[in-house]
């Protein structure tokens, strides 16, 4: 077996579900052990989007709010879908203004990564946005949000004592953490 040998086979699909957001498709699978069974992917039609911003003394914005999927309260960076025929740049750009009113003039792409790869096709991008600029923020309908401003390392702590859940946050706060902890 070759590593990139795809050892699946696909028989059939059907697509069983379909909103603006997500689409389920049900597969008939061939596994690699040459069993019958079926697969089921969800699929996004948007990309996760994830804004780490950082001031010059090294704080950065959280995001609090009510997930409904998960039935609790979230702290998180600043993060949302993204149209996937948008850059995932100029989608970042958008919901750090939308959610913390913030605007940057300096970004890097610090992490791709896919979310839940053993159900959903779910691809996320998380930038580090720096030399901030405040404005008014404009957040959507759906959320309800509080905004707070604190040290990293403090939001560092949050996601290693399980205050921070949220997969891409977790994600963001670690990579920032090594890339501060490689560049002494």
């Amino acid at each position: 077996m070759q590593e990139l040998e795809n050892p699946w086979v696909t028989l059939e699909s059907r697509e069983i579900y379909n909103n603006p957001w997500i689409k389920l498709t049900e597969h008939k699978i061939i596994n690699p052990s040459g069993g019958n069974g079926i697969y089921g992917v969800v699929s996004f039609k948007n990309y996760a989007i994830g804004i780490v911003p950082m001031d010059d003394e090294n704080n950065i914005w959280l995001v609090g709010q009510y997930r409904y999927a998960t039935d609790s309260y979230s702290w998180e960076i600043p993060e949302g879908g993204g149209p996937l025929e948008i850059s995932p740049l100029e989608s970042a750009k958008r919901e750090l203004l939308e959610e913390t009113g913030l605007k940057a003039e300096k970004w890097e792409l610090i992490q791709e990564m896919h979310l839940s790869n053993s159900v959903t096709d779910e691809k996320a991008f998380i930038y580090l946005a720096k030399d901030l600029t405040q404005f008014e923020a404009t957040p959507e309908e759906t959320e309800q949000l509080i905004v707070k401003k604190i040290p990293f390392e403090e939001a560092f702590n949050m996601s290693l004592n399980g205050e921070i859940t949220d997969s891409i946050t977790i994600a963001a706060l670690f990579k920032v953490k090594l890339q501060m902890l490689l560049s002494k």
